[in-house]
């Protein structure tokens, strides 16, 4: 995984350093995304291994759900697998934002899956511990600025990644992060100058 951050985390920083910038200019040529509460974020976010690893196996699958699974998964890329310190549970965090996409995307799969035969008993049961969860930790009324937000697959929506100096906690992973990533780099040239390598 930290290989992973360290090669594509400069390519996604390259790009343009726009507040919540959406690679699709604001298209709405793609399959429409309902908005997820910010309460219900965080009980998602939990699920989201499960409700992924459902969908990957269902094979009987139409071109909308593969498209709103593949939209899932590259969100959940352009927010850093989930790892960034209050990307989901935050609003001022410059992951929120598309940490509401991914998760948005996660639930619109989850809750096409309730219609497909063979899936649809596993996904009530995730449905169930979701609702249960949300009652329990009395989620449902919690919202932010992104809560009714709705997502386009044709619209990546980026981190905000000219906010990250403002936002202590994604400054300081971000940090560590790339001192991890020099360090390795140092490491791997000290390797390959050895003598009979």
């Amino acid at each position: 995984m930290l290989l992973a951050v360290c090669l594509i985390l400069p390519s996604f920083a390259a790009g343009e350093v726009v507040a919540h910038q959406r690679t699709g200019g604001g298209s709405h040529s793609g399959i429409a995304i309902p908005e997820i509460s910010h309460g219900e974020m965080s009980i998602m976010a939990e699920h989201r291994a499960g409700i992924i690893d459902l969908a990957a196996r269902a094979t009987d699958t139409k071109e909308p759900f593969r498209r709103v699974l593949n939209y899932a998964q590259i969100q959940y890329a352009y927010c850093l697998w989930g790892k960034m310190p209050g990307g989901v549970t935050d609003e001022a965090s410059p992951f929120n934002e598309c940490s509401h996409a991914y998760l948005a995307a996660t639930k619109a799969v989850l809750l096409t899956m309730r219609d497909m035969p063979r899936e649809a008993a596993a996904a009530g049961e995730i449905v169930s511990a979701i609702d249960a969860g949300m009652v329990e930790r009395g989620l449902a009324l919690i919202t932010c600025a992104f809560s009714g937000e709705t997502f386009n697959t044709a619209d990546v929506v980026r981190p905000a990644w000219a906010d990250i100096p403002t936002h202590p906690a994604s400054m300081a992973s971000l940090t560590v992060l790339a001192a991890l990533c020099g360090l390795g780099v140092l490491a791997f040239r000290r390797f390959l100058g050895r003598p009979g390598f």
